[in-house]
């Protein structure tokens, strides 16, 4: 067997290596999904039942109804929605000027310094805050509303600030230049030249600052009531009997309407959300 084939048979065996690997880790992923998906259209009684049944004797639909009967499911639904979109919105825009004046404006005094706290902010757990800030809304008598929320994106993001600035590091200063050329200032520049150009790092915080919301059980459960509160702890919360027992298929037939959406927008969103995240690597 001359070179050329033994390099070719151990490309192909690599390669078969590798495939091997990813679908094997592929069906680890994809079996608790299909396990989900049966199990919600089964009885209670049958889910936890001994030996287990792979397949449903009947299949009951209706737990995909009762999600809708049992709580206001679309009112939660549609207020968590609202609020995950606006708050994704507001941190990705005040978020992106905080990445670009720490990508642009390296040598103005304090922006390394700046900069490292922002760093050492992401080595933080967010538990440590939850007191401290549930102490400054209260007194603020901002509990029960949705502005810890909305003031929260304002302030911006620690991680997504490092994310903008890491792809505004690789951003060709030469459009920048030609636009101060033209009498274009800092802001215009901004505006019109940067955010257009940057399309996938946004679409990559947006992504997942609306998934921080839509999933959110530990602040929605300190800062609103049970009439206010969203869908992470709506879930959690609400599909019991009159007794107090849980309705387990009935949850789990809740939770393929909650992860429906966002593995809709993840399917339309992965190829930019990869390109945002390989594009924001570690420069500078």
């Amino acid at each position: 067997m001359n070179t050329l084939a033994k390099d070719r048979f151990r490309k192909n065996m690599n390669r078969a290596g590798g495939y091997t690997v990813l679908i094997f880790v592929a069906i680890l992923v994809v079996i608790p999904v299909i396990w989900l998906l049966i199990s919600s259209v089964k009885q209670d009684s049958e889910y936890m039942a001994w030996p287990i049944h792979f397949l449903p004797v009947d299949w009951r639909w209706v737990n995909f109804g009762l999600v809708f009967t049992i709580t206001p499911f679309v009112k939660v639904a549609l207020r968590t929605a609202a609020l995950a979109l606006s708050t994704a919105v507001i941190t990705a825009i005040t978020s992106a000027m905080g990445g670009y004046a720490f990508a642009r404006f390296q040598e103005i005094k304090g922006n390394k310094p700046l900069f490292k706290l922002i760093i050492i902010l992401l080595l933080i757990p967010h538990v440590v805050f939850l007191i401290p800030q549930f102490i400054i809304f209260a007194r603020l008598h901002l509990t029960n509303t949705y502005w810890p929320w909305i003031l929260g994106a304002l302030g911006a993001s620690s991680y997504n600030i490092f994310l903008y600035r890491q792809f505004f590091l690789g951003f060709p200063k030469e459009l920048e230049e030609a636009a101060e050329i033209d009498g274009c200032g800092p802001w215009r520049i901004f505006w019109q030249i940067i955010l257009p150009n940057s399309k996938p790092v946004i679409a990559t915080i947006l992504i997942f600052a609306f998934n921080g919301v839509w999933s959110d059980y530990v602040n929605a459960s300190i800062y609103l009531t049970d009439q206010k509160t969203l869908m992470g702890v709506k879930m959690a919360t609400a599909f019991v009997d009159p007794i107090g027992h849980s309705l387990i298929t009935v949850s789990l037939a809740a939770t393929v309407i909650y992860i429906l959406p966002l593995i809709v927008v993840f399917f339309f969103g992965q190829k930019l959300i990869l390109k945002g995240l390989i594009t924001s690597g570690l420069k500078g």
